[in-house]
């Protein structure tokens, strides 16, 4: 059996309805932070994503170089399975990334492409 993942969001992912639709059930976490970048905000047209989120625009983040900037969201431990099914949840204005979390936990998240 594989091993399980962390996966960081600091958007629709911790939507119940968006992880219902993508994982089959709703996911426990726990707060963390990305420090060193900011958000911003980008238009969703895929009709997929405005169904399962229910939001026109959804948060994305990019490097600030400030170590200052902090982006705060939730760190949930899922499945290989329900990555690659995040993968698929994701347009193209996202790429996945390890990073190191400010409380040093290393984990997925989906950034500006």
């Amino acid at each position: 059996m594989a091993e399980n993942v962390l996966l960081f969001s600091y958007g629709t992912l911790q939507l119940r309805s968006v992880q219902i639709a993508n994982f089959g059930r709703e996911l426990k976490g726990r707060p963390d932070a990305m420090v060193g970048w900011h958000r911003a905000m980008v238009e969703i047209t895929d009709p997929d994503v405005l169904a399962q989120s229910g939001e026109t625009h959804h948060p994305i983040v990019s490097p600030s170089g400030n170590p200052a900037d902090e982006v705060p969201g939730v760190v949930f431990e899922i499945t290989p399975d329900e990555l690659i099914a995040a993968d698929g949840y994701e347009v193209a204005d996202y790429k996945r990334v390890l990073v190191t979390l400010k409380s040093g936990t290393q984990a997925w998240v989906y950034v500006k492409a």
